[in-house]
């Protein structure tokens, strides 16, 4: 399989599952408010987690009636077993979040004074994930797992914190692909982020029109994916410095709006603002 299938793979997918399924993200208990104030059904980045899913079920038939490539691997199911985790933590926050506390910090604060918010389980639980794909994919010393467990963790959550205008996540997780995308190739791990970015271009268009919103479901998802192909694919010292620039964007986001920042520099401006509707209040 070509990257170029794989993408195509994802792309249809989700396209069809997007088509089909707007009856079940008709249910008010997916209706939130966007940033604008209409109303619109959240986690529709669900979707990108059954495309995956479906997929590589899919690609694993083929390979059973004889037609492999060579593709089956065990980092297909890393990158599989990543996104359908962050994808849960990050439904069960859409879904049943109130959206009380904001930010790493309010999630923490919160949980040290005795409440537990579904941001705090998102959190707490891609952490722990994270921790478990890491040291199950490449291993290696405490340190070396703790840094790419991070690395996979916040980028996961990065995807959220750019979920603040539609298509802007995705967008951005476009960006992050290419070189991504250049360093590793046909490899297994190439293959099954293809399908992922795949399925995110096929929610693209509903995401722009304001028909639905990604969600936290799909923002951690595509994240997480992103960051678990780098951690499955670059050289240790490129991990950590990786590791080191979530941080300080992590850190950064808690003094800085990102929305203010690329308002203010023309070109993200212009970038963000493709394919979206007119701003104006929603009526």
């Amino acid at each position: 399989m070509t990257v170029v299938l794989a993408l195509g793979a994802g792309l249809a997918a989700a396209i069809v599952l997007e088509r089909t399924t707007r009856a079940i993200f008709e249910q008010p208990v997916l209706e939130r408010e966007n940033y604008r104030g209409a109303r619109l059904a959240t986690a529709s980045g669900v979707l990108i987690v059954v495309a995956v899913i479906a997929v590589e079920g899919a690609r694993t038939i083929v390979e059973l009636l004889g037609a492999s490539d060579g593709a089956t691997a065990s980092y297909r199911l890393v990158v599989l077993a990543t996104v359908v985790a962050f994808g849960a933590l990050g439904f069960i926050d859409d879904v049943l979040g109130d959206n009380a506390e904001k930010g790493l910090k309010g999630h923490v604060s919160a949980a040290l004074h005795g409440r537990v918010t579904t941001g705090f389980i998102k959190l707490g639980g891609g952490a722990s994930v994270a921790l478990v794909v890491a040291g199950a994919a490449l291993g290696g010393s405490a340190g070396r797992i703790l840094i790419d467990a991070a690395l996979i963790a916040l980028a996961a959550n990065l995807g959220n914190l750019f979920d603040r205008a539609p298509g802007r996540t995705i967008k951005v997780a476009l960006l992050a692909w290419i070189p991504v995308a250049l360093l590793a190739g046909t490899s297994a791990t190439g293959l099954a982020l293809a399908v992922v970015m795949g399925a995110a271009i096929g929610l693209l268009p509903s995401d722009l029109a304001e028909r639905s919103m990604l969600g936290d479901t799909g923002a951690n998802a595509v994240g997480a994916a992103l960051g678990v192909a780098v951690v499955l694919t670059v050289s240790p010292t490129s991990r950590t410095i990786v590791a080191a620039v979530l941080v300080v964007l992590t850190v950064a986001s808690e003094f800085v709006s990102f929305s203010a920042v690329i308002r203010r520099v023309p070109p993200l401006w212009a970038l963000d603002r493709l394919g979206r509707l007119p701003e104006e209040p929603a009526s």
